[in-house]
């Protein structure tokens, strides 16, 4: 059995739609309700409390552990999510973490507990997700606008539904085992280029409104924890090279080029409509 948490995000969707559709046995862990496929079980579950995720991990092969960054801000303990993992029967876990780490903009505490765990794993870096765009659906389905920092630096954004193919071949297959795989779009593509091809799916033009480094950080402030939020800005604004570098791992572990964010503009052009 796999365990997929986050399972009602833009990663854990179609992972766990992906395993079931592979005749994987699979439960899906989220915080709140969801709707899964048929035969796939659903455990309501917070990974702030391990002690929870008994029922969820009882009897599983595998995890795809994806913690959140309100788990990052409460002082998460990864022991015990790992703890759990083990006691549950798990061998194998596939830790969604981020390009962050590599660059040491993110904190690399979970995966070096990981690492440390005993257990098999594999830890795929992705960097943006190309749905972070979904930040502008309300703007451009109301005034056809969008606004967004760092108008023309470009990064190579990454289609979630091509990190969740790469986790399904992690969780199903051997030779993953000790792999850490940078997951990257085909193309970097600025935030002003990304407008543009929601425009083009659409069929008629969004403007396009550079907003300041100041202004984007009162808004993220909102959501975010500050210390996401100013590694957040570094990477949007002053990105590293190798935050801006195009990786090879997605086209040589799917054996085809990742998804553009053209290509992922237009089959998600209904909710920008």
């Amino acid at each position: 059995m796999i365990v997929v948490t986050g399972a009602t995000g833009n990663v854990g969707r179609p992972l766990v739609r992906a395993l079931a559709a592979a005749g994987e046995q699979v439960t899906a862990v989220s915080r709140g309700a969801a709707e899964v496929p048929a035969g796939v079980r659903h455990v309501r579950a917070d990974l702030t409390d391990p002690a929870g995720l008994k029922t969820a991990l009882e009897g599983a092969d595998a995890l795809f552990l994806l913690v959140s960054g309100e788990w990052f801000a409460a002082g998460g303990d990864p022991g015990g999510i790992l703890d759990a993992a083990r006691a549950g029967g798990v061998r194998r876990v596939v830790h969604l973490s981020s390009q962050g780490v590599a660059t040491r903009r993110h904190p690399p505490e979970l995966e070096d507990a990981i690492k440390r765990s005993g257990l098999e794993w594999t830890m795929l870096r992705p960097a943006g997700f190309h749905s972070n765009a979904f930040g502008w659906a309300g703007p451009i389905r109301e005034r056809r606008t969008a606004t967004a920092p760092f108008a023309d630096v470009a990064l190579p954004t990454v289609d979630p539904a091509d990190i969740a193919e790469v986790a399904a071949l992690a969780l199903r297959e051997s030779g993953h085992g000790g792999g850490t795989y940078e997951l990257t779009g085909p193309e970097p593509v600025s935030p002003r280029c990304q407008v543009a091809a929601i425009g083009d799916a659409l069929g008629e033009p969004v403007r396009f409104v550079e907003q300041s480094r100041e202004g984007a950080r009162a808004q993220m402030l909102g959501f975010m924890p500050e210390p996401v939020v100013e590694a957040t800005l570094g990477i949007l604004g002053s990105p590293y090279p190798a935050e801006q570098r195009v990786s090879p791992d997605v086209e040589r572990i799917l054996g085809r080029p990742g998804r553009t964010f053209a290509e992922w503009a237009v089959r998600n052009v209904q909710i920008f409509r």
